[in-house]
């Protein structure tokens, strides 16, 4: 689990996975390359690649990609000593994104599923417009704005949000990572978005209750660090 501390896939909501804006959001990575092989598992697609710099492995949400393609991995982020369970395999260095598709005989992926963190920018949110929840009920309610403003005083307490699943990452440092909105907040003000993870899984567009304890200022490494998370969350439609 250290290793995986390091990385996005991350939230979030987005989402795998957290507002959809870290506190401060290193310049996103690339790395372009040619496949010279292939392992593919239920969720995933893990590709060693050759580039300028030398041969490295990196894993996708999981995709057709053919051996010899030159494709381009974008939001890459590095993570040591990565244990792959489906492969019984430890990574001494792999490379976690989202394929671009460039370059022939590689394709989009054919699922929602991103390895990167919850970040923005590693998988694309839904069209979040008109979208009008109703506060959630009984104690320790309170609506997404409501958290991101008032997140001093919540830290480190139980609180209930009903929002939309606008983004959503599974399977990344062993949690799922999604992104809830109610419509209160603004963009503007990074108020309206709320990263949240948990072991439940969700559905991007389903209108969820959440359960969970806010965390203030976490950080994940490599710069991905969120002024206000909600944390092992239960989840219920």
């Amino acid at each position: 689990m250290k290793a995986l501390l390091s990385i996005l896939m991350m939230i979030a909501s987005p989402v795998l996975w957290a507002a959809d804006k870290p506190a401060s959001a290193p310049a996103p990575l690339t790395i372009t390359g040619n496949v010279l092989e292939v392992k593919e598992v239920e969720t995933y697609t893990y590709l060693r690649l050759k580039t300028k710099e030398g041969e490295t492995w990196a894993a996708v949400g999981k995709t057709s990609v053919k051996k010899g393609a030159k494709i381009t991995i974008e939001n890459v982020m590095f993570v040591d000593n990565f244990e792959s369970r489906s492969l019984k395999k430890t990574f001494k260095t792999i490379a976690f994104g989202t394929l671009a598709g460039t370059g022939p005989g590689a394709s989009a992926p054919k699922t929602n599923t991103n390895m990167s963190m919850s970040h923005p920018g590693n998988a694309k949110p839904m069209d979040t417009a008109e979208i009008r929840v109703a506060k959630a009920v009984g104690a320790n309610a309170w609506t997404v704005a409501e958290i991101n403003t008032k997140a001093t005083e919540l830290k480190d307490k139980p609180v209930v949000v009903r929002g939309k699943v606008v983004k959503y990452n599974p399977g990344i440092m062993g949690k799922n990572w999604l992104h809830l909105q109610d419509g209160s907040g603004t963009s503007a003000a990074n108020t309206n978005d709320i990263l949240v993870t948990t072991a439940v899984e969700a559905k991007l567009g389903a209108v969820v209750t959440v359960k969970g304890i806010v965390r203030t200022d976490k950080d994940f490494g490599s710069g991905y660090s969120y002024k206000v998370i909600i944390e092992d969350a239960s989840i219920h439609m």
